[in-house]
């Protein structure tokens, strides 16, 4: 099994290079976030003519998730249990009644429960946007506990664009990104309290050290520059993470004509 995740950052605009990606890297399973359209604006039957089935989540156009496979769908959650919600609108902080966004949506995939997750930004550190980010986290960890505890063997991948670097070495300055988003103490302990719950990122022993990237703003030429961060990530469960076989960063979708600010990131399972 092949399992990509990729933040397309629209997918009428990238409909063409995701078709040539699926086929190029032989994928059976791709994760998609930003989607940025409704559902009924979401390009199915292209996907039907490659071979996949397609489940997506969208409700404007912000956000949007996706999970297109070849080898079954089965299963479909549209959010995972409890996940917290947000008023764009609220000035100050969350409300009584939020609302959830298409942020996160589960399948079942060749017997892998796969969730394509958008975690939310966070914006800045003092942004209700920042604690809204914090919540979905540790709802999401919460499942994952759950999840692992009621069935210790089940196959489960978490993935997708997490807008955190748990590591420095998952970005290009320290300095930087010092008193921003994605690399704060809060938003790394959320991150690596779901990596404790046994959800391992199945990239790292395959392109260890820093220097590997998945997100590269468009402006001031830092993908040229290699100015980058580790944002988007594939964890899986203990039993599923037991049979990766390699993992990789696709770079050279970053490149060419009107490219994602993400690159895809592939998982290949054993059988």
């Amino acid at each position: 099994m092949r399992l990509a995740t990729w933040n397309v950052n629209s997918i009428r605009s990238r409909l063409d290079r995701v078709a040539d990606f699926l086929d190029r890297q032989d994928i059976d399973v791709l994760a998609m976030q930003e989607t940025k359209c409704r559902d009924d604006q979401f390009p199915f039957e292209r996907f039907d003519e490659l071979g996949y089935e397609v489940a997506h989540i969208g409700l404007n156009q912000w956000n949007g998730v996706a999970i297109a496979s070849r080898i079954g769908l089965d299963d479909v959650e549209a959010a995972f249990p409890d996940q917290p919600g947000f008023d764009k609108d609220a000035a100050e902080s969350l409300i009584s009644t939020p609302i959830v966004e298409s942020r996160a949506l589960g399948a079942t995939c060749g017997g892998v429960r796969v969730w394509s997750l958008y975690v939310p930004n966070g914006r800045t550190l003092h942004d209700p946007h920042y604690t809204y980010k914090l919540e979905w986290l540790a709802a999401l960890r919460a499942n994952g506990a759950q999840w692992l505890a009621a069935h210790p063997e089940a196959q489960i991948a978490l993935v997708g664009d997490w807008n955190i670097a748990p590591t420095d070495d998952d970005v290009w300055s320290v300095e930087f990104f010092a008193d921003k988003t994605h690399t704060s103490q809060p938003e790394r302990d959320a991150f690596n309290a779901i990596v404790e719950t046994g959800f391992a990122d199945v990239m790292r022993p395959y392109a260890p050290g820093p220097g590997v990237y998945t997100y590269w703003d468009y402006t001031q030429l830092r993908f040229p520059r290699k100015e980058g961060m580790r944002i988007d990530f594939i964890l899986a469960s203990p039993a599923l993470a037991a049979r990766t076989k390699d993992a990789m960063v696709d770079r050279e979708e970053r490149k060419g004509k009107s490219p994602s600010d993400h690159a895809p990131v592939i998982a290949e399972f054993t059988d």
